[in-house]
């Protein structure tokens, strides 16, 4: 079964297709970080209306990429939450659309579920059952996978999420957007034990976060450092940011553990767009080598939103209706996006043995 897979929740434009044969045959990823710049953030009017300019140019490169035709398709896959509504109904409405000309079935994915499901396209994935750890500029999760559709959420953030901390302490540091990254690339040249930051919510039992707080920490750390200034120096300020990425990185990785004994799991899966920093994965990796268990994780490239984990999970779910009549009432006309959509509301999928 060859699969399209397009994915538009926000500010990135992926497509890619997965074979059920040969794998992921190609991917395209067009990021709208310039278009929204000189806006400190994404909007969300702008958002689509990019989409809708480049999705079909997008999808004609990677035909040509993968050598193959449009007929070739047996099946499309398209982000239907969460995500930004209009964007998601530009994927939508795209995806609909072109199944309907070719009469092939269109099946809307749940972004989160793409983003659990990613470490799936590497040489070595991870086996079922596992936990995963989804952290975005959006959620942070821990989540009990028994299999596709198989979700019992363990904790989740009560405010902001870690990427959204780490956005909005970025914009007291007057970096530019995406203050995600450009935190990250400053506090590599600083010193993450100058500044102690706390490490929210793990001196108590639970699995849940948040992350305002550390926000706030570094926001107070600014105004004692800066003296008459509007900033500390360059310097001070990477110290900040390396001391406030580290507390985020240690506290994740106190949870996960904390979810891998409750669980009685010896595998984490790392998804989602801070499943990139190198801090994160450096903590998380000692951390788990200290319990004997396995961690797992997408490419760079993959950890970010794109079409190639919507064309998997796409795959696994077109294939598993195939073979169960009764779930094929999904893969009707209706266009149907969910901008919040629990992740635990999903249903099972069937496999073949």
């Amino acid at each position: 079964m060859l699969v399209l897979g397009i994915e538009s929740s926000c500010d990135e434009t992926g497509l890619a297709l997965y074979c059920s044969q040969r794998g992921l045959l190609a991917h395209n990823i067009y990021s709208q970080v310039k278009l929204h710049k000189d806006f400190g953030g994404v909007v969300p009017e702008l958002a689509s209306r990019d989409h809708a300019r480049k999705l079909l140019p997008l999808l004609e490169q990677l035909f040509a990429k993968a050598e193959v035709a449009c007929g070739d398709l047996e099946g499309i896959a398209y982000t239907a939450g969460p995500g930004l509504m209009g964007a998601l109904l530009v994927g939508a409405s795209f995806a609909k659309s072109l199944a309907w000309s070719l009469d092939i079935p269109a099946i809307g994915v749940h972004h989160m579920e793409g983003h659990l499901l990613a470490p799936m396209l590497e040489s070595n994935p991870p086996a079922f059952p596992f936990v995963a750890l989804l952290v975005s500029g959006g959620h942070t999760q821990l989540v009990a996978v028994e299999g596709v559709g198989r979700y019992q959420t363990l904790g989740e953030s009560v405010d902001d999420a870690a990427g959204e901390a780490f956005d909005k302490t970025a914009k007291l540091l007057d970096l530019d957007y995406p203050g995600g990254p450009n935190l990250a690339a400053l506090a590599e040249t600083g010193d993450a034990l100058k500044f102690r930051f706390p490490r929210p919510m793990t001196d108590r039992p639970g699995l849940d976060f948040s992350f305002s707080g550390l926000k706030t920490f570094a926001r107070n750390l600014i105004a004692a450092e800066r003296g008459t200034a509007p900033l500390p120096s360059r310097p001070v300020m990477a110290d900040i940011a390396a001391g406030f990425e580290l507390a985020v990185a240690e506290t994740l990785a106190i949870k996960c553990r904390r979810a891998l004994v409750q669980a009685g799991m010896r595998r984490l899966v790392s998804a989602g767009g801070v499943s990139a920093n190198k801090t994160l994965r450096e903590v998380l990796s000692t951390a788990l080598a200290k319990v004997d268990s396995e961690l797992f994780y997408a490419r760079q490239e993959f950890c970010t939103d794109n079409g190639a984990m919507i064309a998997y999970a796409g795959w696994r779910r077109l294939a598993a209706a195939s073979l169960d009549v009764a779930a094929n009432n999904h893969l009707d006309l209706a266009v149907e996006v969910r901008p919040r959509w629990p992740l635990d509301e999903l249903p099972s999928i069937q496999e073949s043995a």
